[in-house]
């Protein structure tokens, strides 16, 4: 953006990395702001100006992550709406997208062209399609392809989407199974510790458990991994991953929708992998 007139003569702006930067009368770019500029208002703007910039591109990537997630059809008019806004364009570009059997990188969406993709054939094709889907990898029959294709490209996806770590869904479960044990008995010192980890990794935890909510098959599907219901400082152990609908209803991992599962067992896996590693003592 260009200079703006500060007290003293004094000019800034903001530049990269949404850092305020500033010159003197002479032109010379100085390496900080100073001091007795913190507070002059066009200093004070920038700053929440960056500040919003940062939240509204979070709010994009939060939105198009849930997009993703729920694989909705996102109409091709909403693409071409906010395309030009950098936000959006940042956390929607090089995205898997489909529409019918075209499936590709999204690259562009104009009014007048329709939506851009880069397809596995490395052509760049325009979707006339009222709607496009940014499907969740777990459901991407060419995922190790796109994966592949995309590192040729170079991609960069804001979103969680061509290296999201997914589990796909086993064939069979054993009978009467109504959870999964692969990531339980994970030991964490205190409880409060996993807790904390939940809270990095953006997981809720209610009534001792992690939770994850997924919208898959016109419902919503809770994924929920047992940490302990007791006070903040006893020891913990991670238990079972189990789903259920919303109102509590179990549901058995046999009925379980593809994305609903992988995105529990990505849950689990991501706190498991914080547990205590106790270190074997050395054989005599």
């Amino acid at each position: 953006m260009g200079w703006l007139d500060a007290a003293s003569g004094y000019q800034v702006r903001l530049g990269e990395n949404r850092r305020v930067q500033c010159r003197n009368g002479k032109g010379k770019q100085l390496s900080a702001v100073p001091s007795s500029l913190k507070d002059d208002p066009q200093v004070v703007r920038l700053r929440q100006l960056a500040e919003w910039l940062d939240r509204h591109e979070a709010s994009c990537e939060s939105a198009v992550d849930g997009w993703m997630t729920r694989s909705l059809p996102v109409p091709s008019a909403l693409l071409v709406r906010v395309w030009p806004d950098a936000g959006w364009a940042a956390a929607l570009r090089d995205l898997v997208v489909s529409a019918g059997d075209e499936v590709g990188f999204l690259r562009d969406a104009d009014p007048d062209k329709g939506i851009g993709v880069v397809n596995l054939d490395g052509e760049t094709v325009r979707l006339r399609a009222e709607t496009v889907t940014i499907p969740h990898p777990v459901l991407l029959a060419d995922l190790e392809e796109l994966r592949e294709f995309g590192a040729e490209l170079g991609v960069e996806q804001k979103a969680q989407q061509l290296y999201r770590r997914t589990f796909a869904k086993p064939a069979e479960f054993a009978a009467g199974a109504t959870s999964v044990k692969d990531f339980a008995g994970g030991k964490f010192a205190q409880l409060t510790h996993a807790l904390s980890r939940c809270r990095t990794l953006g997981y809720p935890v209610r009534g001792g458990d992690a939770v994850y909510s997924a919208f898959e098959g016109g419902r919503e599907v809770e994924a929920r991994f047992w940490l302990g219901g007791d006070y903040p400082e006893a020891e913990a152990w991670t238990g079972d991953l189990r789903w259920s609908t919303a109102d509590g209803v179990g549901i058995a991992p046999a009925e379980v929708g593809p994305v609903a599962y992988s995105e529990g067992m990505r849950m689990a896996a991501a706190i498991h992998a914080g547990r205590e590693i106790e270190e074997k003592a050395d054989e005599a």
